[in-house]
């Protein structure tokens, strides 16, 4: 195998949540182009299609279900739609997820739990389905979580509920990384963006001192471009990353590096 060829992803099928828009679309592109089928889930049933399509013109068979990570009975049926429809799943991008900006004095309970509940505890019931799939399988697999590094690090964004939900992952990732690594041949890594321009964080980033914000954080000196997410979106997802478990990598411009 050529070192080029541990990229890629032929006779794999791929998993990824929140594909109806922002890095779900790009990652889902990412994957379809490296060889894998796709399983998009995500609740907005019409964008949904949308990313369907796109997989679809690179070539590779796709389907799209109508899913809120929130509860466990979509992420059963979002799998086992997947082995359904292509007989098994090899990988999953944990990518659902919703922003918060409230400081924590005037932040409402339902509001807190919402965030926790779709970034942390739903990508926790997406790895459940998955992992369950894949064991009785008898196969490895490969989950790569979402995080971002506002669960390394600190802002002076006020986004505590999103912060929780990242860093929460975090330790979600190691601890399944050690059950699941070894005997059940499941890597489990996430990934810490920092900000790149997407429907999430357009309302920060086109905003001038939000902007002069997440730049004075960034020795890069400049936001991310959607493609730079890719290549270690891959790493961990393919043969690739085959001796990697358990770590956060981020790709972030050094904002972690404060």
């Amino acid at each position: 195998m050529s070192v080029l060829d541990q990229f890629r992803l032929d006779g794999r099928v791929a998993v990824v949540t929140g594909a109806s828009s922002g890095l779900g679309v790009t990652f889902a592109e990412a994957l379809a182009e490296a060889g894998a089928d796709l399983v998009l889930g995500a609740r907005r049933a019409d964008r949904l299609e949308e990313t369907k399509g796109k997989v679809e013109a690179l070539g590779r068979r796709c389907i799209a279900v109508s899913t809120d990570v929130s509860q466990p009975a979509d992420c059963e049926a979002l799998v086992a739609a997947g082995v359904e429809a292509f007989g098994d799943v090899h990988v999953l991008v944990n990518n659902a997820g919703v922003g918060s900006s409230a400081p924590a004095h005037k932040e409402q309970p339902e509001a807190f739990t919402k965030v926790l509940d779709i970034n942390l505890t739903g990508a926790y019931y997406m790895a459940q389905a998955f992992g369950r799939a894949c064991i009785a399988a008898g196969h490895g697999g490969s989950i790569v979580n979402v995080s971002s590094v506002l669960g390394i690090s600190g802002s002076d964004i006020p986004q505590v509920a999103y912060s929780a939900s990242k860093a929460g992952l975090l330790g979600m990732t190691r601890d399944l990384a050690m059950q699941w690594s070894g005997r059940r041949g499941i890597r489990v890594n996430a990934l810490a963006p920092s900000f790149f321009a997407s429907e999430m964080t357009d309302p920060l980033l086109q905003n001038e001192i939000g902007q002069q914000k997440v730049l004075a954080r960034t020795p890069m000196g400049r936001v991310g471009e959607v493609r730079e997410l890719t290549g270690a979106l891959l790493l961990l997802a393919s043969d690739a990353g085959s001796y990697i478990t358990g770590i956060t990598l981020p790709v972030d411009g050094g904002w972690s590096l404060h």
